[in-house]
């Protein structure tokens, strides 16, 4: 056991603990609203949203995983730093949008929108369904991050023992997050996106100073993977898919779209779009520990662990502590978010909408703390029962999942052209066909595009379901409006969507 290491990286977790459970009394409110506890009462501004939304979208999985790929695959890695570039002009222009509207008719779910966009509950509760389902196996890997530092410190045995350090950290995690909503991962994201930085900082300059150069970095990453250090032609379609899909999927995710209704106005969503690629040049660099680690001899079974043993053969063990403990609240942060999305998409959608349809305001954010609760006890689960491979599938299935919400929820916000019908079951081929073509390619999220289009090139599944899905719901849209099917009575108008005066 590194007792250094261990001991800073347990006076950070109190520290933050403490944070979160005075949080409660940050921008006070009344804790027994929905609109209050799972959305901080919509008026975080753009420093606050800021790193709420850098907390909650850079994750300790991304902090292990993105390393681990490059580690075990080469620059197919990578993929992950587009894709985060692309999405920001996408929130510029569309999520103000979401934002008004929701204000507006105190939506605080996607699928409020969608039922009163389209005056479907079924289509409501289906993108509820979709979005209590992607997020269960991504809070699950924020386990896997943690998991990943606790066995770097040396906290490993068998049995309830060695899972005893992972339970008590999400123990004390559910408590505050029951008791302060979401402020407390607000102002404990302020914490740990500051550490990243810090370590991030100190990786890019030190590791690569005590590796002999980002030359001879990539000169041991060459020996080991050879062609993967770049991109073949072969891989440009697979690489690009994969980017653009991941890119659309992003904000479709409840624990994403929740630092969207908690901003304080449309402004602080345009200026948030600007100012998060900055931690798009932070993940470039995260993504370069990967390499580093090949440069520097580690050699794991594991790619997982590649990151967490560099640190401790790089750095000095008490910094190894605080790099450990910044991935370790980076678990925390993002997990809360999850818990909190996936209640409030509970208690709206399924709870309030089909078993108390009566509940009063107290009941519905008594049930959202509470299924918050059952919601992490269902994250541990995924862990201790599943292996940690299964998890990673799930969620690599939980992103071809959201994305067929794209078009009910991003077209929603121009027009309801599209028949309720249409698009529910648009939903429903995309959901089918996407997770057979993740099951039948072993979940590697390839898959080649039919009839011989392209010589048998490979796209992400996601995008291609998404196709698929659209596809039904356009096709469907016209044969129902030529034949007079109605769609559902919308209660918004196109004034909703734009700014006060505007």
């Amino acid at each position: 056991m590194n007792q250094t290491a261990l001991i800073v990286f347990l006076l950070f977790f109190i520290f933050v603990t403490v944070i979160g459970f005075i949080s409660s009394r940050w921008k006070s409110g009344d804790l027994h609203l929905l609109d209050e506890w799972g959305l901080g009462g919509r008026r975080f501004g753009t420093v606050i949203t800021w790193f709420l939304l850098g907390g909650d979208l850079y994750t300790a999985y991304t902090f292990i995983a993105v390393p681990a790929t490059m580690y075990a695959k080469g620059a197919i890695g990578f993929y992950a730093v587009p894709y985060t570039i692309i999405i920001y002009p996408f929130v510029f222009m569309v999520m103000p949008r979401l934002w008004s509207v929701a204000k507006k008719h105190n939506y605080i779910t996607a699928s409020d929108f969608i039922r009163g966009r389209y005056g479907s509950s079924l289509l409501a509760l289906a993108v509820a369904v979709t979005g209590i389902l992607a997020t269960m196996p991504y809070i699950a890997l924020q386990l896997v991050g943690m998991q990943a530092v606790l066995e770097a410190m040396g906290l490993t045995g068998s049995g309830l023992m060695g899972d005893l350090p992972l339970i008590l950290a999400f123990g004390v995690l559910a408590v505050y997050t029951y008791n302060s909503g979401l402020r407390a991962p607000a102002a404990i994201a302020i914490v740990k996106d500051l550490m990243i930085y810090i370590t991030v900082a100190a990786a890019v300059i030190y590791i690569p100073y005590k590796l002999g150069g980002f030359g001879a970095i990539f000169d041991a990453v060459a020996v080991k993977h050879k062609a993967a250090v770049i991109i073949t032609p072969a891989g440009f379609a697979p690489y690009a898919t994969l980017a653009l899909g991941s890119a659309l999927a992003l904000f479709l995710y409840p624990h994403s779209l929740t630092g969207i209704f908690s901003s304080s106005s449309r402004s602080v969503i345009k200026r948030n779009a600007a100012l998060l690629p900055a931690y798009s040049f932070v993940l470039g660099i995260i993504a370069l520990l990967g390499f580093m680690a090949i440069a520097a001899g580690i050699d794991v079974k594991n790619a997982n662990d590649s990151v967490p043993q560099l640190f401790l053969r790089m750095f000095p063990d008490w910094f190894s502590g605080f790099a450990f403990a910044a991935i370790g609240i980076g678990a925390l942060v993002p997990a809360a978010i999850m818990s909190i999305a996936a209640a409030n998409l509970f208690t709206r959608n399924i709870y309030k909408e089909y078993i108390n349809k009566n509940c009063t305001p107290k009941q519905e954010s008594s049930m959202a703390k509470l299924i918050s609760l059952i919601v992490k006890i269902g994250a541990l689960a995924f862990i201790f029962l599943m292996n940690r491979q299964d998890a990673i599938n799930l969620q690599l299935l939980g992103g071809i999942w959201i994305l067929q919400t794209l078009p009910a929820v991003i077209i929603g916000l121009y027009t309801n052209w599209f028949n309720k019908w249409a698009l529910f079951l648009g939903w429903a081929a995309g959901m089918v066909w996407g997770t057979y073509m993740a099951a039948a390619t072993g979940y590697g999220n390839q898959f080649k595009l039919p009839f011989g289009l392209g010589g048998g090139t490979t796209v992400y599944s996601g995008l291609y379901a998404l196709a698929v899905n659209f596809i039904i719901a356009l096709v469907l849209t016209v044969i129902f409006r030529s034949i007079g099917m109605r769609g559902g009575k919308d209660e918004t108008v196109p004034s909703d969507y734009e700014a006060e005066g505007a």
